[in-house]
């Protein structure tokens, strides 16, 4: 009898113990709903994961996030201004070591590792350096990573201070017949986005990059995102302000950003197709 009540006090410290985790991330999200996903087969091998400054979802299966939540305000912003942007990219070991991306994986590879919520959002050194997991990180070209894509989380950070706040977030789009991996296990995604919802306008729409050594960024509605990911970065945001894209601010680089590097070692697979379809 003594040892069944230890093994059901021990469950019921596990079912608090576990709500409590995800529910600490609910700030970050609009009406503490996390994003959803429309395609359901992204959602093999996921594992949600709360930081401090943002949240993710990481896949076992792309070896990356799915996507990355922060909400940004005036305040933390003003913080962020204030904290050095130093870190060292580092493999989240709450992951499965057969799911999570390796330092390995990237070397070499021609890629950069690509923040999706940026350490220039971070509002102190814990949060800068949670932001250099690899379950935050995707292979981005770094004529994108270090030249459009840097304009855009920019002009994000410069709406959400006028704003006051924003909800955004970013991930990585798999589009196409084929698709390329790093080392056999990173996806390299075709497009990246940025998804943003002004909850003092009520407006949302959306930043998204092709991921390639010439990239092209247009602005689109979240219904449309949404049609193209697979994903509804908003779950409850109402229809009426995800079917009509709201006026963004320009992405203006900071720097020219540099060509791409001979001898890189990207691989293309097949086996991802599934993903696809």
């Amino acid at each position: 009898m003594r040892g069944f009540r230890l093994i059901v006090l021990v469950l019921l410290i596990l079912c608090i113990a576990g709500p409590a985790r995800a529910e600490g991330c609910d700030g970050i999200f609009v009406s503490g709903q996390p994003p959803a996903l429309i395609n359901t087969k992204l959602a093999r091998r996921t594992t949600p994961l709360c930081n401090e400054a943002y949240a993710a979802l990481a896949s076992g299966v792309t070896r990356g996030p799915l996507w990355s939540a922060e909400h940004l305000t005036t305040e933390s912003l003003a913080y962020a201004r204030q904290t050095p942007r130093k870190g060292e990219f580092h493999e989240d070991e709450r992951l499965l070591s057969d799911d999570r991306a390796m330092l390995s994986d990237y070397a070499r590879s021609g890629y950069d590792r690509g923040h999706m919520a940026p350490s220039g959002d971070m509002p102190d050194p814990v949060a800068q350096q949670q932001s250099f997991s690899l379950a935050n990180i995707v292979p981005q070209a770094p004529e994108l990573n270090r030249g459009q894509w840097e304009g855009i989380e920019s002009a994000v950070r410069q709406l959400a201070e006028h704003e006051g706040e924003l909800f955004v977030v970013t991930g990585p789009a798999f589009q196409g017949t084929e698709l390329k991996t790093l080392n056999g296990r990173v996806l390299v995604p075709t497009a990246t986005w940025k998804a943003v919802y002004d909850s003092t306008s009520g407006g949302a729409a959306a930043y998204m990059c092709s991921n390639i050594s010439h990239p092209r960024c247009t602005t689109l509605s979240i219904a449309a995102l949404a049609q193209k990911i697979g994903l509804d970065p908003f779950p409850a945001v109402p229809g009426a302000a995800k079917q009509t894209a709201m006026p963004l601010p320009t992405a203006r680089p900071r720097r020219r950003a540099p060509s791409r590097h001979a001898g890189h070692r990207e691989q293309e697979h097949g086996m991802f197709d599934w993903l696809l379809r």
